[in-house]
């Protein structure tokens, strides 16, 4: 069997956009959005096209038009809402060009934080995109992949990490996370939902999967350097380097690179640029020369990352929702099984579409990254979850219609017969509540029928308008 022989490369460029999901708390945008403007966030908008060239740094530009044309009008209307109002993804981006250094125990270089990204998401959703590009002067590789490695990662997990340092502005950080809450997005802590800690030992803040953030990098290697299939498969993986400092790749059979690159490579401008789809990362690897790079890069900052955003959205939705039916039990939630199926079926009709891209590559693209985010199998047993919650409310509802009925009926013609009969005489005009002394046993049981046939009446029609005062509210939110 024939193990990858690993050949050491220096880069042109090496691209990163990392991104970070986390949930929100309730009812919190309108503040955390007042609290990213204090901060130096501006608002994004297709409109402002002076913003092409303010967060990618040089020489690279994102065209606002060609993003618009990209993508089918309603995908639209959801990624770049025209209003504050409108329901979508809301991105708030501030310009850093805050210059770095990365320090481990063989490695020692700097890095350019250029800018970085908040979104705000329906359903109490959140992404945090640092964008950052090193300086490739002299660097190889495998020091581009050990970076990338070491600051997905926001909280140490192994002596590597504990090893690697964060210099900004002649302050250390030992954790990424700690770099990123105080230096990128100093006042967004208040605003992380903290449920999901209730069951963590170590975990200062939420995450939906782990404790390292979603990789998107663009690799380009100087001099129409050949790249074979093992660096393709180590830029996929994020294969740094071992504990000896030396090229590692997490794999040693070529026969698996093999099959895993025909599953996860779209290879349509080979052999000089390959985009690799994984769970965990989104790369472009190309050798070609400086203008066609910075197309790729242009498109990797614009169309392509806005396809990985809506995946990573509908990803952890559909998990949010899965997560949702899990904890809800059907013999006393009602509330939360009718807030579930709204969720659902809010998120079918306003946020998951079949057909999102207008640009044939594009397209391939995104259903590539769709199929390895698993949102297709996802999307099925949320449905079928929809489907078994709609049943069962039937069921339910039917069921208590009819106990409710058959109470109502009894009691209907118990007290308007036997109590309209006995004491309705007694109860006209001003009442002498005098003659309850010498009412019979039967009498004093028709009138606690019909006053309490009344207050039913009234506590009925109390409820009915307060569920209806509820359901108005849960529309508006």
């Amino acid at each position: 069997m024939l193990e990858p022989v690993i050949e050491e490369k220096q880069l042109d460029a090496a691209l990163f956009q990392f991104i970070f999901p986390f949930s929100l708390n309730k009812n919190c945008q309108d503040k955390l959005q007042a609290q990213l403007r204090a901060d130096g966030y501006t608002r994004f908008s297709l409109k402002k096209t002076e913003l092409e060239t303010e967060y990618y740094g040089e020489p690279y530009r994102v065209s606002h038009l060609n993003m618009e044309r990209y993508y089918l009008p309603f995908t639209n209307n959801m990624l770049f809402p025209h209003s504050e109002k409108q329901a979508g993804l809301h991105r708030f981006s501030k310009s850093m060009k805050l210059h770095c250094s990365f320090k481990s125990e063989y490695r020692n270089f700097d890095f350019i934080v250029q800018s970085t990204d908040v979104f705000l998401c329906p359903f109490d959703l959140g992404f945090i995109t640092v964008r950052i590009e090193i300086p490739c002067s002299d660097i190889t590789f495998t020091d581009a992949l050990e970076f990338t490695k070491r600051f997905r990662v926001l909280q140490d997990m192994n002596s590597q990490d504990k090893a690697a340092r964060w210099i900004s502005e002649k302050k250390t950080f030992d954790d990424v996370e700690d770099f990123l809450f105080e230096v990128l997005v100093p006042g967004m802590i208040p605003y992380l939902n903290s449920d999901e800690l209730e069951g963590t030992y170590f975990a200062k803040h939420p995450f939906f999967v782990d404790e390292r953030m979603y990789v998107q990098g663009l690799f380009a290697f100087k001099n129409k350097s050949d790249m074979t299939k093992a660096d393709l498969f180590r830029a996929s993986q994020i294969d740094g380097v071992d504990k000896y400092d030396q090229p590692y790749i997490s794999s040693s059979s070529m026969d698996y690179i093999d099959r895993y690159l025909d599953e996860h490579s779209y290879d349509r401008w080979a052999p000089n640029t390959f985009y690799i789809t994984h769970e965990t990362s989104f790369v472009c690897v190309t050798n070609e020369d400086e203008n066609i790079r910075t197309q790729l890069a242009n498109h990797m900052y614009g169309e392509y990352y806005y396809a990985l955003l809506i995946n990573l959205f509908h990803k952890i939705v559909l998990l949010k929702l899965s997560n949702q039916y899990s904890q809800v039990r059907l013999d006393k939630n009602q509330d939360k099984i009718e807030e579930l199926i709204r969720s659902i079926t809010t998120f079918s009709a306003k946020y998951y579409f079949n057909e999102v891209v207008s640009q044939s590559q594009g397209k391939e693209i995104f259903i590539q990254l769709r199929r390895h985010f698993g949102n297709i199998d996802l999307y099925a047993d949320v449905k079928h979850t929809l489907a078994d919650l709609y049943k069962y409310q039937e069921n339910f509802t039917a069921k208590r219609s009819n106990y409710l009925l058959l109470i109502l009926t009894v009691y209907t013609v118990v007290s308007g017969i036997y109590g309209m009969n006995q004491v309705i005489e007694d109860l006209k005009g001003d009442i002498d509540w005098g003659k309850l002394q010498g009412y019979s046993v039967f009498e004093h049981i028709a009138f606690v029928l019909t006053i309490s046939g009344i207050s039913i009446a009234l506590w009925l029609g109390f409820t009915t308008i307060f569920q209806l005062f509820k359901e108005q509210l849960k529309k508006k939110h």
